[in-house]
């Protein structure tokens, strides 16, 4: 336990160091996020505070872990990424550069380092194996999923970087288990970084993560998820992530489905996620944050929880948590394009 507890000091303390300076460095180059009549926040305030939380996580597990092949491919697809992002946060590209973007870094880690997902444990089939035409695609998509879905919740203050620190932990306990050492410590190393970011970024933030910051988060998790499968070819290693992910997973889709119906691009911003609901409500920002810290690590204790389970009764138990949470999310309203389209940094 050690080691696990130098890597995420290390990404801590390297991170809450960096974050000041990488302010100043943004201010500098023009990550700006300028208020206006739609924007939550009131001020100037940098946007570019992923490239602290890229380095520190970097830092540790060069420290810790080192670069074997798996991590070696993490390190170099989050570095794309991260380029993507530091454009996107300094000059706001098209959305379908930066999906480009996104796919280009995934494919870095999924094609140049040919991890992927090629065989899985299906329930009552046994185990399963994908033939590349399939598996490459399928895990490309995996990444870019849960990239965007990180990149849509980071919509208050802390939101995005309490989330992921909360999901991380419940993977890395599963990583743990399993004696998959690389990714337990990728993920404490995560967690660090998250949570020394969030000393910044939590209500009122002094700096953002920016899509620098939010697309690696959601990078990270999936991709961490994929080695997990290839040395276990367990399902579970997938489920986890997926569950304990739930909240922005579900809001997503709610998103998605809502701009469908409404005739509204998929990619075009909107004020009607599941925290705007909330504000509008009447609730504070910190309120609305910590209520999805709550949402998020109850979801991760049924993931923790239903993967120890049989079959049958998780299945049972995973429909019904989230048929209560989409009952929930449409009575506030989720699903209805009732509010004008936003500017892509919105917040």
């Amino acid at each position: 336990m050690f080691a696990y507890a130098f890597t995420f000091l290390t990404a801590l303390v390297v991170t809450f160091a960096l974050t000041p300076l990488v302010k100043r460095f943004a201010i500098q180059i023009g990550a700006v996020d300028k208020p206006n009549a739609r924007k939550v926040h009131h001020g100037m305030i940098p946007r570019l505070g992923g490239l602290a939380i890229y380095i520190g996580f970097i830092t540790a597990l060069a420290l810790t872990v080192g670069f074997p092949h798996d991590i070696l491919g993490l390190v170099c697809g989050a570095t794309v990424l991260v380029a993507v992002g530091i454009a996107d946060d300094v000059w706001s590209l098209p959305a379908k550069v930066k999906l480009l973007g996104q796919i280009a870094a995934a494919a870095v880690f999924v094609i140049g380092f040919d991890i992927r997902i090629d065989w899985l444990e299906i329930p009552f089939a046994g185990y399963i194996f994908l033939s590349s035409v399939i598996s490459v695609p399928l895990t490309i998509f995996w990444i870019v999923g849960f990239v965007n879905t990180m990149n849509l919740i980071d919509g208050l203050d802390g939101l995005a970087a309490g989330i992921s620190a909360i999901a991380s932990v419940a993977i890395f306990l599963v990583a743990f288990q399993m004696g998959q050492w690389t990714c337990a410590a990728a993920m404490v190393a995560m967690a660090g970084a998250a949570l020394a970011f969030l000393q910044y970024n939590f209500n009122p933030a002094k700096i953002f993560m920016g899509d620098t910051g939010s697309m690696l988060l959601g990078y990270i998790i999936a991709s961490v998820s994929i080695m997990g499968v290839m040395k276990s070819a367990a399902t579970v290693v997938l489920i986890v992530p997926l569950v304990a992910l739930g909240v922005p997973i579900m809001d997503t889709a709610l998103a998605i489905v809502r701009r469908r119906l409404s005739g509204v691009p998929v990619f075009a911003p909107d004020k009607c996620h599941l925290h705007h609901r909330l504000l509008a409500l009447g609730l504070t920002q910190k309120q609305v944050v910590l209520i999805m810290y709550a949402i998020t690590a109850f979801f991760s204790c049924v993931a923790l929880l239903v993967i120890r389970m049989n079959i049958v009764l998780g299945i049972v138990i995973l429909a019904a948590v989230f048929a209560a949470f989409l009952l929930w999310a449409k009575k506030l309203g989720v699903m209805t394009e009732s509010m004008t389209p936003i500017s892509k940094k919105n917040r």
